[in-house]
């Protein structure tokens, strides 16, 4: 179980805070987007929720904070008219209030009632609250922004409830088809499939799901002369070096990884690739200095990326439902290879990561250009070394290569997924701007 109420996050709440004098307003500094972003993150640790239900409760955590921000800075518009069947959001009537730990306390209201265990981040909340009362908050400002936060989440809430995400657990259980090349559930877990009805969720930007569907998958054959045993012979012949596995492993964000322990499989802690992504978003907000309202728009921007680009991929994987290397290589070439990643459990084609990450690589290369150099120590807190990156363009190439230094994608899904991830990616840009 991940442990929210480390000493470290007091330290940290207490370090959003700019100076004030007593009853003047509040100023938050913009780390406090990412610090929610992370309490958020750990959070679906615990509860081991999937990369595309991850993916939406960023999206709405952060449409929530941004809102209020759209109503108080007048440099930065409205989502009504931008994304699909966004509302017209009614701006609370309410007393002094900071909008700025507004936006931060809205990202949080909407969390807490998304995330099944979302109620742990109230003490989180609780303690960002009692820093501000320490900097000389009054309660008036204190109490006026909590119920204009309040106030949003339940707009965005009611916006999310629409999206009929919740409609899916009247579908039914999703059957494998037991046919050659087909998707088959993978050791050790046999996990069901994730989210097979991900594509019926309406997206934030896209016409549909399947509006940059991409080229078909190499089709399946065991004919050894085939383009689908070559693809299998890339993946088998991998000589797994060193500097892949190190790439593979940094990349890994398995939420449902899980180790033997003796007679046990343990499950391993481990973030969702949304997740990584949205950590990267905030290293470069902090590096690029972005202000409070910037920071917003752009962690609200990746995270419609990342919500619209799993979408895309979801849509891909259970329409081609591609068999994984794991199992093919097992059944035609060898019974006792093992990739060097475990396989999670969901179709190959295309990688979710290639396509992810490209289309929140595109999306900060927007805000902060193509060359922007940075590091990434996202993973440093599970004990990943941090990896330094030219460019962002360049990580998302890592990480969609990193699949096939795992064992655990087609050459094809990877090269295919990441010219999908930079169409959403533009099309996003395009949607939302500046």
């Amino acid at each position: 179980m991940v442990n929210l109420n480390k000493g470290w996050l007091f330290i940290a709440v207490i370090c959003l805070l700019a100076s004030c004098k007593k009853d003047s307003p509040v100023n938050i500094s913009p780390d406090a987007i990412g610090h929610v972003t992370l309490q958020m993150t750990d959070v679906m640790i615990h509860d081991v929720t999937n990369p595309p239900l991850s993916a939406r409760f960023f999206a709405y955590a952060c449409l929530a904070g941004y809102e209020v921000v759209s109503q108080n800075d007048t440099a930065y518009k409205s989502m009504h008219g931008v994304l699909n069947d966004y509302p017209q959001m009614t701006k609370p009537e309410v007393g002094t209030f900071s909008y700025q730990l507004s936006a931060v306390l809205a990202m949080l209201e909407t969390a807490k009632k998304m995330q099944p265990s979302g109620a742990l981040l109230q003490t989180y909340q609780n303690r960002l609250l009692d820093s501000c009362r320490k900097e000389g908050a009054s309660e008036e400002i204190i109490a006026g922004s909590q119920e204009y936060a309040v106030a949003i989440s339940k707009q965005i809430l009611k916006y999310a409830k629409a999206d009929k995400y919740n409609l899916i657990s009247n579908f039914p259980r999703y059957e494998p088809e037991k046919t050659p090349g087909t998707w088959y559930p993978t050791p050790p877990g046999y996990f069901p499939p994730v989210e097979p009805y991900f594509k019926t969720v309406r997206p934030f930007t896209l016409d549909s799901a399947a509006q940059f569907r991409p080229e078909p998958p190499v089709a399946f054959s065991d004919d050894k002369n085939s383009a689908f045993f070559k693809l299998m012979k890339l993946n088998y012949d991998d000589k797994k070096e060193p500097q892949h596995r190190v790439m593979a492993a940094f990349w890994d964000c398995n939420p449902f990884a899980l180790e033997n322990k003796g007679h046990l499989l343990v499950g391993m802690k481990k973030i969702s690739p949304g997740a990584h992504w949205m950590g990267i978003t905030n290293i470069a907000c902090k590096q690029g200095k972005t202000d409070f309202s910037k920071t917003m728009l752009i962690n609200a921007a990746v995270g419609i990326g990342l919500m619209d680009g799993f979408m895309t991929c979801w849509e891909e994987k259970f329409r081609s439902n591609r068999i994984r290397p794991e199992t093919a290589i097992r059944k035609y070439i060898d019974p006792t290879w093992m990739p060097f990643l475990q396989t999670p459990p969901f179709p190959e084609y295309l990688s979710g990561h290639s396509v992810i990450s490209s289309a929140s690589a595109v999306i900060l290369t927007h805000y902060f250009g193509d060359k922007f150099e940075y590091t990434d120590t996202v993973e440093e807190r599970f004990g990943l070394k941090a990896r330094k990156f030219a460019s962002f363009m360049a990580a998302a190439e890592e990480s969609g290569m990193s699949r096939f230094y795992g064992g655990i994608h087609f050459m094809d899904a990877i090269e295919n997924g990441q010219k999908q991830g930079v169409q959403v990616g533009e099309w996003v840009v395009k949607k939302v701007g500046d």
